[in-house]
């Protein structure tokens, strides 16, 4: 059985995308973010030592999404898989990054790319 710690609508302006105008301008990206591992030691212990702390890691999904620029979606969720995958007890982590601002010529509601990243050796 494999618990999991969910993070979901994690917000933030960046300046990601292909575009001049949107490295330039910025926008909102979105991200949820789902680990996997054991949280049967933080239940029997109740202490936040023991499980992953989600606000100490929304608050370094949010500095990836706000921070250095990247052209494609599929670089912002890798860099964030590899920030929730630095935690010992993460065993494995689906990312979904979202950009409802989009350069598309259509109407939409959103766009998302989503990945799922597992710790080797496991």
């Amino acid at each position: 059985m494999t618990d999991r710690i969910v993070l979901t609508g994690i917000r933030a302006t960046g300046h990601h995308g292909v575009y001049l105008h949107e490295r330039r301008e910025g926008q909102v990206f979105i991200a949820d973010v789902t680990l996997e591992l054991s949280l049967a030691d933080a239940a029997r212990s109740d202490d936040v030592a023991d499980t992953v702390h989600y606000g100490e890691l929304a608050e370094a999904v949010a500095a990836v999404l706000s921070g250095e620029p990247v052209d494609l979606l599929e670089t912002v969720a890798q860099r964030i898989a590899d920030v929730a995958l630095g935690y010992d007890r993460v065993d494995a982590v689906e990312v979904t990054i979202h950009k409802p601002q989009a350069p598309i010529t259509v109407p939409f509601d959103d766009v998302s790319v989503q990945i799922r990243r597992e710790r080797s050796g496991r």
